[in-house]
């Protein structure tokens, strides 16, 4: 009886969560043949997929006993960037980690990171109107997840923002993962916007400048850096689509 009752309470706790999203609009993805990457809310067919899912509220993990010692857990994520208690550590993931026993420390360590943030890339994702996997790649990629990252050439953070670029998108303090992936990810919607959501060259930029990318004729520019960057990015995207 007791099992039953707590599965009814799940099940009501879920109805309340659908109800929620209902009242927000989820983003659709749809890549034509020439490349060109269209987003919207409503999609017109089939071939649009869908990349955002309409944040949550967050509250506190639930944990209700089904008696001989199991438990099941649960979480609920923050829909805004100014709203209190996000994610800082392993205490309030948005995803439960599942830790596969054949996976290398460093693999480990890259999931539990890339669990441990994905709430706030989410809202990020939303906020700026980006494809989520678009904004893990580019972090995959620039620091592994890595808050403290920091390259020889001063890029700072999980999104590995120059001084520069820090300054000019209002980021406070670059070591905050927040503060860094709303600001990278803003940065990230100028170059889409820019390059008329051309991935390739958005990521190019991305590594080399803007400048760059126009000065070679909107194309990737022929630095054996900025060409690896921009596959190993489109190698990652791919693989969380």
């Amino acid at each position: 009886m007791k099992l039953t009752r707590n599965i009814k309470c799940l099940l009501l706790l879920g109805s309340m969560s659908l109800a929620w999203n209902v009242a927000l609009a989820d983003v659709y993805k749809f890549v034509g043949r020439n490349g060109q990457v269209v987003y919207t809310d409503s999609p017109r067919h089939r071939g649009y997929k869908l990349v955002i899912k309409t944040p949550e509220r967050e509250t506190k993990p639930v944990t209700i006993s089904l008696g001989a010692g199991r438990k099941l857990g649960g979480s609920r994520e923050n829909d805004e960037r100014n709203a209190p208690g996000p994610v800082r550590g392993l205490d309030s993931p948005r995803y439960v980690p599942l830790i596969l026993s054949g996976q290398s420390q460093k693999g480990r360590t890259l999931e539990v990171r890339r669990m441990q943030y994905a709430s706030i890339i989410d809202r990020a994702a939303y906020r700026h109107g980006l494809d989520p996997a678009l904004l893990h790649a580019v972090i995959r990629a620039e620091s592994s997840y890595n808050p403290g990252a920091v390259s020889n050439k001063g890029a700072m953070g999980m999104m590995q923002l120059m001084p520069g670029t820090a300054a000019r998108y209002g980021v406070r303090d670059p070591y905050d993962p927040e503060d860094n992936i709303f600001g990278g990810a803003r940065y990230l919607k100028d170059l889409m916007g820019m390059f008329r959501s051309d991935v390739r060259l958005a990521v190019a930029a991305y590594n080399a400048g803007e400048n760059n990318v126009m000065k070679y004729g909107y194309q990737v520019p022929p630095f054996a850096e900025t060409q690896g960057y921009v596959s190993k990015v489109l190698g990652f995207y791919n693989s969380f689509n």
